[in-house]
């Protein structure tokens, strides 16, 4: 069973998303720290990149903030490098093509391998086009993690089919952000993926509440959860730790209510 699915294994899961390098590769790594011991199941790291197409304006910024503070994607792999080294807690990164393919696809993935990161999420790789490095990724033991758009139940089921890790259902058209009420029909989303495949569900873009989160695990595997936490750093800086722990925690503690 690998790491991922071992997320799922407990009940449902809480997944958190963070920038690397925001505000410092330092502060980074203490974050993901406080996030696990909070009841993280499973923590997204974004690799920043100058046009994260898939991003709100606060996730955005903290890209900007990430670049500015010199984040490379090698200093990335240090901060997985420094987290395992204290942490086992499931690591995928989200990231965008052009990193990947700059870096290239055979060096990326073996680093991916030696380092221990679990899974990759590329928001801008077509479906139709991600044989070109699912092959690699899957030889150096990489989930690529689908997205599954409210979209017609024909394509969601032909993607679900060949998914890996776990299935990130997107609650909402456009990019990501906090969101006061998600009005999609993720009921009948949901059901489409469970008739096509028997990987966990989650559900991001746009909860942010414990509320939500609550209402969401319902009816899915897990709950995504990344401007809010990343609107907290930007907030308090260097002094987040004990914030992203807190706010964790509470949204835990709901999804078990």
């Amino acid at each position: 069973m690998s790491k991922i699915e071992k997320a799922f294994q407990n009940g449902k899961a809480f997944i958190a998303f963070l920038t690397g390098g925001d505000p410092s590769i330092e502060k980074s790594e203490e974050f993901i720290l406080q996030m696990a011991k909070g009841g993280a199941d499973l923590i997204e790291i974004g690799i920043p990149f100058s046009d994260p197409v898939a991003e709100g304006p606060v996730i955005q910024q903290a890209n900007i903030r990430a670049l500015a503070a010199g984040t490379t994607t090698d200093t990335i792999f240090g901060l997985v490098e420094a987290v395992r080294q204290k942490s086992e807690v499931p690591l995928v990164f989200l990231t965008y093509l052009n990193p990947v393919l700059n870096y290239g696809y055979e060096r990326f993935f073996a680093r991916c391998n030696a380092l221990g990161v679990d899974g990759i999420i590329i928001p801008d790789l077509p479906f139709e086009e991600k044989e070109e490095l699912a092959g690699i990724a899957e030889h150096y033991g990489v989930d690529v993690i689908s997205l599954i758009a409210p979209t017609s139940a024909q394509r969601i089921k032909q993607i679900a089919q060949e998914a890996k890790g776990f299935l990130y259902v997107v609650s909402s058209m456009g990019v990501t952000g906090m969101r006061s009420e998600l009005k999609t029909d993720l009921k009948s989303i949901l059901a489409t993926v469970k008739e096509a495949s028997n990987l966990p569900a989650a559900v991001g873009f746009g909860i942010n509440t414990p509320v939500q989160a609550k209402e969401i695990v319902d009816i899915a595997d897990g709950v995504i959860v990344g401007s809010a936490i990343v609107k907290l750093i930007e907030r308090y800086g260097e002094a987040a730790g004990p914030y992203l722990f807190e706010y964790v925690k509470s949204m835990k503690e709901a999804m078990k209510e």
